[in-house]
This record gives structure tokens, C-alpha cells and sequence, in this order.
């Protein structure tokens, strides 16, 4: 009887200890974006192919990280010549600099849901972020603006294409 309870107590923490790291659902993760193009239209694309690693319980913030990755050459806008414009070293220079990258350094307890707070990196710039998500059913989805002009990310003086970045994050865990 013994032996029994102390392999339930065992089997017990380990699930407990081995819940909070999850990694990122490859197939069913990505991120949604849209700029303005022109000032008058808007360009909406995704990215596929997230990568990483989340350790989150709402119970143990202190605890808790976010490291997630995306291929820079899964940009999506539906029209691929674009796409393939948007992989040279004129935006995103998709040879040279294969992943888009966050990596939290805390998260808190936002007014709505949660806020990551971390590094961004992209195109060879990092830069600090915090992004607000919610964590419902194994999915954080979080939403940030950026200026593409802080990453570097094409020409700073060009009208065609808009300098806010609106960014949605969708991971799924598994």
C-alpha cells in the first residue's frame, strides 16, 4: 500500500512539474500581420512554421517563459510575386536571416489576460517588446504593433508600404 501511494504521489508531481513545458504546435501556430500598402490598402499575410518551447501556468508567473521562432520564408500575402520580394535583402533578407525570434523575459498579470515582455528579434535587430495575450484552451494568442523602420525592414522613406506593423500571434501548445 505504500509502494502505491508513493508511486501516485510520484506520478502526481511529474505530471505537475512537466505540465508547465510545452512546445509549439509546428502545423497549427502562426502569425497574422497587416500593413498599409500605398495608405490607401492594406496588405494582410501570415507567417507558418512556429518553433519553440512555452512553460506557463497562470498560478506560477515567476515561473513561467516563452521562446518561440518563426521561418522567415513561410511569409504568406497570397500573391508570390510579393512574397518573393519580400525575402530579399530589400525587406526581409530571408538568406541571410532565416528566423524571426522572441524570447520572453517576464511575464505578468496584464488587465486583460497576461503580458510577455522580452526580446524581438528580426532582420539582425532585437529590440525590447511586450506583448498582451490571453491563454485559453492550450492557445496563447497575443497582439503587438511595431515600426518594420526599428527591425530595419525595408526603406525608411518609402511611401508604398506602411511603417506600423499590426501583428497577431497565435500558438498552439501541445
Amino acid at each position: 500500500m505504500l509502494k502505491h501511494i508513493a508511486l501516485v504521489t510520484a506520478t502526481l508531481f511529474l505530471g505537475l512539474f512537466s505540465f508547465g513545458q510545452q512546445s509549439i504546435d509546428k502545423a497549427l501556430s502562426k502569425v497574422k500581420f497587416e500593413v498599409s500598402n500605398m495608405a490607401f490598402n492594406t496588405v494582410e499575410g501570415t507567417f507558418g512554421a512556429m518553433k519553440g518551447n512555452v512553460s506557463f501556468s497562470p498560478n506560477q508567473l515567476g515561473n513561467a517563459h516563452i521562446n518561440a521562432c518563426i521561418e522567415t520564408a513561410t511569409i504568406n500575402t497570397e500573391n508570390a510575386k510579393r512574397d518573393e520580394h519580400l525575402l530579399t535583402p530589400d525587406f526581409f533578407d530571408a538568406n541571410r536571416y532565416p528566423e524571426i525570434c522572441f524570447t520572453s523575459e517576464s511575464i505578468q498579470k496584464g488587465s486583460s489576460g497576461y503580458i510577455a515582455i522580452g526580446n524581438l528579434s528580426m532582420h539582425g535587430v532585437t529590440r525590447k517588446v511586450e506583448i498582451p495575450f490571453t491563454y485559453q484552451n492550450n492557445t496563447i494568442t497575443g497582439q503587438l504593433t511595431i515600426q518594420r523602420s526599428d527591425y530595419s525592414v525595408g526603406s525608411d522613406g518609402s511611401f508604398m508600404v506602411g511603417q506600423e506593423v499590426n501583428i497577431e500571434i497565435i500558438a498552439v501548445l501541445k
